[in-house]
């Protein structure tokens, strides 16, 4: 990864937290939007660019990494309570353990995510021709889920009344969580086999998350989705299509 893909997983988070500070008590439809958009983004590259680059290494075992990855999403969502989902209701009077608690769990899945940036250009390379794209789509979905999540995260923090110092600490932490498992995963060679056994797990990840999100019902009414919700998704697997010339 270049310098400047660092910096953008980084401050692109930072700021989408940041955005918390002025508009937490009154976006809750664009969050839920926003997170419908990168739902159905990370599904639709999911789909149609990271399965294939991980079924493609014969000798790699992705299938189970992919259950791994679902699994481990599950456990971790025990910790988060689905505030990347957009559920910050729920935890408005759980008080500064359940933030804490929330923090972990969404640190720990964006440093697992972030493992495979480093190495997916020269993976993805390898399954295309030099006119092909790189890991552009991976980067712009890690992004976009991020975003959405941070600006849940600094609500949650906010109505457990910590203090604004404290917020920015831990959404500066929460920032640097994808960057660094990037970091630590690019200082190791990494064999085909094993990226591709990295990359299922993390597409279990992705899978979990952007089903719970566009699975979920708008307004408490089951098996309904608003035509706005409808229109974003649209979009969202759009731009999956676009990204892999990225």
């Amino acid at each position: 990864m270049a310098i400047w893909e660092y910096l953008l997983l980084f401050f692109c988070v930072l700021l989408g937290g940041a955005l918390a500070f002025w508009f937490h008590g009154r976006a809750q439809t664009t969050l839920k939007l926003a997170l419908s958009f990168s739902g159905a983004y990370l599904l639709g590259i999911t789909v149609l660019h990271l399965m294939p680059g991980a079924f493609s290494v014969p000798q790699a075992s992705a299938g189970f990494w992919i259950l791994g990855g679902f699994l481990v999403q599950l456990i971790l969502e025990q910790l988060t309570q689905g505030v990347e989902h957009g559920h910050i209701h729920i935890h408005e009077h759980s008080g500064s353990a359940m933030a804490v608690q929330v923090m972990i769990g969404l640190s720990v899945h964006a440093f697992l995510e972030g493992m495979p940036l480093s190495h997916y250009d020269s993976f993805h390379a390898m399954q295309h021709d030099s006119t092909h794209g790189g890991h552009g789509h991976l980067l712009i979905g890690i992004v976009l889920h991020k975003l959405p999540a941070a600006f849940a995260l600094v609500s949650l923090l906010l109505l457990s009344h910590f203090r604004k110092i404290t917020v920015w600490i831990c959404l500066a932490l929460f920032s640097a969580m994808s960057p660094s498992g990037a970091l630590v995963a690019g200082s190791f060679p990494l064999s085909q086999e094993a990226m591709a056994n990295l990359l299922g797990f993390v597409i279990g990840s992705f899978l979990h998350i952007a089903t719970t999100i566009l699975f979920e019902a708008d307004d408490n009414r089951q098996h309904h989705v608003s035509w706005a919700k409808m229109g974003v998704i649209l979009l969202g697997i759009g731009l999956a299509v676009l990204s892999g010339m990225l």
